[in-house]
């Protein structure tokens, strides 16, 4: 199971703006968790601070929306030093942003670092065309399952 404190198990999903992958992935799970009955606070956050207070890509959110994963209400945001403390597990959507992360993050913390898919990076959708967004919620969706059995400490 993944925790490290009392409470809910804190799940921060990055990517580089905070617009697409990261806000698409932090749907998914506070969706899944909340049909499961898991409590789970789950955030995303950028590396960039290119579209900090800005809604989810407008394509992120009607490619979520048709699947029934409302991103709306998310706003943009940077990655900071707090982060590193405040969740249990900080998740890249790829390997030049869990670089990012490693750079930045204080050694005690390492361990809360991972990919989403394990090995694996989770494309960038936005210079695409809408087959790249439902091959993000494809990967999204197949991990984030995954991540809840982890969180909840389900073996199957």
């Amino acid at each position: 199971m993944i925790r490290t404190r009392a409470g809910p198990a804190r799940v921060l999903f990055v990517c580089t703006g905070n617009i697409c992958r990261s806000p698409t992935a932090e749907g998914v799970l506070r969706h899944l968790a909340k049909q499961a009955g898991v409590d789970v606070h789950v955030e995303s956050a950028g590396t960039g601070e290119w579209h900090v207070g800005h809604p989810p890509d407008e394509r992120a959110q009607h490619h979520a929306r048709e699947r029934g994963y409302d991103l709306s209400a998310q706003r943009a945001r940077q990655v900071g030093p707090h982060d590193f403390e405040a969740f249990d597990l900080i998740v890249a959507m790829d390997r030049g942003h869990l670089a990012a992360l490693q750079a930045q993050c204080p050694r005690e913390h390492r361990a809360k670092l991972r990919l989403l898919v394990p090995g694996r990076d989770v494309p960038d959708p936005y210079y695409s065309g809408p087959e790249g967004f439902e091959r993000v919620l494809d990967m999204v969706e197949a991990a984030c399952a995954g991540l809840l059995r982890e969180i909840t400490g389900a073996t199957s």
